[in-house]
């Protein structure tokens, strides 16, 4: 594994998803999906940010992406979102249909080393945690299944950490509650996932330092008698 610190050669992974608005949904049925996925191959080809793992839900998706340089992964993001919201309104003839997504994706740095193999499991096992399927590489619209079934070539990039040869069934055990809770907050939050080393240096370096603060009025004082 990667010395504590480090920094992906190459640029920085990330965590991105983002959701319909007011929890809308985005994929109908299989062929909406799949549209989804041929369109993320069509947006790397113009802007080739490496692609480790994606799921792709009723009415959200995760991906994790690692650019090669810096303002690449926003450009990636802005192509694949247009381009998707376009299609849909397209396809489902609804002029000016109002707004598919949310908002903005939301995003996270991952460090490169057990950290990252915590996400790429969170990703690849959503469709289990929802009960969508029995096992994880079961669901048509993840890159576990895309992997096991010699789909991903194309579109899946080779992780800069290795996979443990029993990643499959790493993926259907249960996972810690302390990782999940930790995983939603750096979703939640936008905050850097990795060791307290590696996510000071992250956020000194990106300007994340809103991350680490805590959300919330800050509780009042009691009055000194």
């Amino acid at each position: 594994m990667p010395r504590v610190g480090r920094i992906a050669p190459g640029g920085v992974i990330y965590h991105v998803v983002n959701r319909g608005n007011g929890r809308k949904a985005l994929f109908h049925k299989d062929g909406d999906y799949a549209a989804f996925i041929k369109l993320l191959a069509e947006v790397k080809e113009t802007t080739p940010v490496r692609i480790l793992a994606y799921c792709l839900m009723g009415n959200h998706w995760h991906l994790v992406l690692w650019p090669r340089e810096d303002g690449e992964l926003s450009k990636f993001m802005l192509r694949l979102t247009t381009a998707h919201v376009r299609r849909y309104y397209a396809h489902y003839r609804q002029a000016g249909g109002g707004h598919l997504y949310q908002g903005r994706f939301k995003n996270f740095p991952i460090e490169e080393d057990r950290h990252l193999l915590t996400v790429l499991r969170y990703v690849e096992a959503n469709a289990l945690r929802a009960k969508r399927v029995d096992r994880a590489e079961q669901w048509p619209w993840g890159s576990l299944h895309a992997r096991q079934n010699g789909q991903g070539t194309d579109l899946l990039d080779d992780w800069p950490v290795q996979r443990p040869r029993n990643w499959t069934e790493i993926v259907n055990a249960a996972a810690k509650p302390d990782e999940l809770a930790a995983v939603r907050t750096s979703i939640l939050r936008g905050r850097p996932y990795g060791s307290p080393a590696w996510v000071q240096q992250t956020v000194e370096r990106l300007g994340l330092q809103f991350t680490l603060r805590s959300r919330g009025r800050p509780a009042r004082k009691k009055e000194e008698k």
